[in-house]
């Protein structure tokens, strides 16, 4: 499964079928597991690949369990997939982080590059709702930064 979560990303959904079939569920989830802890881009490439395949739940949840990374962490990757030309992955994981992080924790995303960052964050809060993004403009505030 460690193996089979490092596959190119496209063959994984078909993979998650196979799984299902066999009756072997509980290895589906062992390897979205698995899978939450691959590199960004290949993360919201794999969570992209199973939208695509209607595997929505299942993007969900790796996109939750693979925002648990610090905050530099998930900087980086915003910032690496908007460089790469990759702007709408670079939203789909800020969005999933904002959902399931503190205001607190995307504020400490800012401090990676604060002139590109906050207006992504800023920008993926109101996504989430008017509430996370006054929270988060609140938190951005207490960490120094005007938003």
């Amino acid at each position: 499964l460690v193996e089979a979560a490092g596959w190119p990303a496209a063959r994984i959904p078909v993979f998650a079928g196979q799984l299902h079939r066999a009756g072997l569920g509980a290895d589906w989830s062992t390897l979205l597991w698995e899978a939450a802890s691959l590199p960004p881009d290949r993360l919201v490439a794999l969570a992209d690949a199973l939208a695509g395949a209607g595997r929505s739940d299942d993007c969900r949840k790796l996109l939750r369990q693979g925002v648990s990374r610090p905050a530099p962490e998930i900087a980086e990757a915003v910032l690496a997939l908007i460089d790469a030309g990759r702007e709408r992955e670079a939203r789909a994981l800020l969005d999933s982080y904002l959902r399931v992080r503190t205001p607190e924790d995307a504020a400490g995303c800012a401090h990676t590059d604060p002139y590109r960052l906050i207006p992504l964050l800023l920008q993926a809060a109101q996504g989430v709702s008017d509430e996370r993004h006054w929270d988060l403009v609140h938190a951005l505030r207490v960490a120094g930064f005007r938003a």
